[in-house]
């Protein structure tokens, strides 16, 4: 008999109802619904269809979103062998200010299944599934109990979210638009919970560095600690214990995840100090101007507001307002939000906000402001006591900017970080991409509001570990994976089921217009394609299709459309100092109407203005003719009453 172990044992329930993915998909997913009359899936309670979910109650709705999330990995993933979820909502811990969303797993682990690319690991099972080419929990099959149905996933979702005491006014978003505002989005959590069911975690307790049952997991023969530079499936328990805290050093070393990083995650954001290292790394807020690489620079500078936290910036006007203009603000963390101490900042004449972390752990500022202009990170509490001492010691010059070779959420050597904090935490440590990726990851240890059903880098993980191309049949099709933004354009990843040996063409349409020919293509030799279409216009629509060529002509295959957003405003200030040449800015308009540039002293006098209606929406290049004398300056590019600043500083 297979060598199996259940991961977790639930009592066998009645199949109320059972859903399948599409018939196009490529890999079939059921879920079994365990939820009693008039509860969970079958509450009566009658709601009006949102966003693309056409329930006509909470319990349809719950449903539909499951169903949802059944789709999208079904359409994604390759298996002869139907996946099957069984699901239910109960009541979960909670708290007016806190609560269990949900959660989802593997029932069951296989070891040395026929078929396993890697058979002295546990396999989650319905990978495991896959591998083998047959249902290895079939209901009624050997091991399992009398009336089990044999699914491969458990989820459990919170019931009493939103109620009274239970994240209090905040309950589950059941939209497909991901539009969720200050709801939880259900099907970003149902594709992040899923993909831990299907394979995105370890069965090695990272606590104790214990193997599940004595043998590593598929996920320990990828995960890899720079440090020692051993994978988890080389080390010994103990290391892997500190492995699991050893932030900053503990990566994902699969091939195609290392790949596609490159493409898919930007740039690093950083502190540049004048001591230690030289560097201090950062996590940018969700509000306020974005780091760029060239960084904003200039003398960092303790905040003093009249109450007691004196460094807390809560309280205005600031002690010490008139050492902030043109400056960066230091600030610590507590009393009030986030964004009330970068606008207080900001008033002051602040240049930028270093927000330091009141407690151990890095620091990500959140909130939303749309009148905050200026860029905004947050650091440790480490690291901020270390700059505020050098601060104490005389003026101190830093620049905020992105690190031109290092990307967000990767380790020098280019593996994506996993998420391992000091002290470990239960649940969430080793099994989720680290929290300082940007774009945010689907599988960060939080649900991140700008998620949305691009199941990024998940993806590639899935191929490290095996859900593409082997064991069993695939399909024979070109298997679209995601069409998403990455960076403000268009992002493209496919399958190719033939691996390096099928040539294809991409093919665009910029709507209302008809196809145009991109280029051709071929699989990477994993059976991995990706584009990136950096040349298209904001606030176009594009819908792209695949040419496979085959012996007997060109079989075109695959439709997606993704649109392009209208481009925000933006100005920055393009190389060149020469003596007494014209000052030269790149500027990006958001809307075909008038727009003005204007150069500002640091006292805030306009000393220059320059029109820009007859530009148009898009990126253009503008010269400022009458270059101002030496000194430092604000450019402001203004439109429909909104504006972008950049600071500059001019040597004639």
């Amino acid at each position: 008999m297979i060598p199996r172990s259940f991961l977790r044992t639930f009592a066998a329930a009645t199949l109320l109802t059972a859903l399948a993915s599409p018939s196009f998909a490529a890999a079939t997913i059921t879920i079994i619904n365990l939820d009693g009359p008039g509860e969970g899936f079958n509450d009566p309670t009658p709601a009006a269809p949102v966003a693309g979910n056409p329930g006509t109650t909470i319990g349809q709705q719950r449903l539909n979103c499951f169903q949802q999330a059944a789709s999208i990995w079904g359409a994604t993933l390759t298996s002869p062998v139907p996946i099957q979820i069984q699901a239910a909502f109960n009541p979960l811990s909670c708290t007016a200010t806190s609560a269990v969303l949900g959660s989802a797993g593997p029932r069951f682990a296989e070891f040395g299944a026929p078929g396993s690319e890697f058979p002295n690991y546990w396999y989650h099972e319905a990978l495991a599934c896959k591998e083998a080419g047959v249902d290895l929990t079939p209901i009624g099959g050997p091991g399992l109990p009398p009336g089990d149905n044999g699914s491969d996933i458990n989820a459990q979702f919170n019931s009493s979210l939103g109620n009274a005491g239970c994240l209090t006014g905040s309950g589950w978003y059941y939209g497909f638009d991901h539009n969720e505002g200050a709801l939880i989005d259900l099907l970003a959590v149902l594709l992040h919970e899923f993909a831990h069911g299907l394979g995105f975690s370890t069965l090695t307790n990272g606590s104790t560095g214990s193997y599940f049952n004595g043998s590593p997991s598929l996920w320990d023969k990828f995960l890899y600690d720079e440090t020692t530079g051993l994978h988890w499936d080389q080390n010994a328990a103990a290391q892997r214990v500190a492995s699991s805290i050893n932030t900053g050093n503990l990566v994902w070393d699969g091939p195609s995840v290392t790949t596609t990083a490159g493409t898919f995650l930007a740039h690093s954001p950083e502190l540049v100090v004048p001591y230690g290292s030289g560097k201090v790394a950062v996590n940018t807020a969700a509000f306020g101007a974005p780091l760029t690489l060239a960084g904003v620079t200039g003398q960092a500078v303790v905040v003093v507001d009249p109450v007691a936290p004196t460094a807390d910036g809560c309280e205005t006007p600031f002690t010490n307002a008139g050492a902030l203009a043109g400056k960066i603000a230091v600030i610590d963390r507590g009393t009030c939000t986030f964004v009330v101490k970068a606008k207080n900042a900001q008033n002051a004449g602040a240049i930028g906000v270093i927000i330091v972390n009141n407690a151990a752990g890095a620091l990500a500022p959140g909130g939303s402001d749309p009148t905050i202009t200026i860029p905004t990170v947050g650091i440790t509490l480490a690291d901020g006591n270390t700059l505020k001492a050098a601060i104490a010691g005389g003026p101190v010059t830093v620049t905020m900017r992105l690190n031109p070779v290092l990307l967000a959420g990767a380790n020098p050597s280019g593996r994506v970080l996993m998420y391992a904090p000091n002290p470990f935490q239960s649940g969430s440590s080793v099994s989720h991409w680290d929290v300082s990726a940007t774009p945010n990851l689907l599988m960060e240890p939080a649900i991140n509001a700008d998620l949305t059903s691009n199941l990024d880098l998940t993806v590639d993980l899935f191929r490290d570990i095996g859900w593409f191309g082997r064991g069993g049949p695939v399909a024979t099709q070109l298997a679209l994976v995601a069409a998403d933004l990455v960076n403000g354009h268009p992002h493209l990843e496919w399958f190719s089921s033939d691996g390096a040996n099928q040539s294809m063409r991409l093919y665009r349409a910029a709507l209302p217009a008809g196809f145009e020919r991109l280029g051709d293509l071929s699989a990477n030799g994993t059976g991995m394609v990706t584009y990136d279409d950096v040349d298209v216009l904001p606030g176009r629509s594009y819908e792209y299709q695949l040419g496979l060529l085959t012996p007997s002509g060109e079989r075109m295959m695959g439709l997606a459309h993704v649109d392009v957003p209208r481009a925000a405003l933006a100005i920055k200030r393009l190389a060149g100092n020469a003596t007494g040449a014209a000052v030269a800015f790149e500027v990006v308009l958001a809307e075909d109407m008038p727009a003005t540039l204007d150069v500002m002293d640091t006292a805030g006098r306009r000393i220059a203005r320059q029109d820009l209606g007859g530009l148009g929406a898009g990126r253009h290049t503008v010269s400022l003719a009458g270059a101002p004398r030496s000194g430092a300056y604000w450019a402001r590019v203004s439109q429909a009453g909104k504006s972008a600043t950049a600071h500059f500083v001019l040597v004639q």
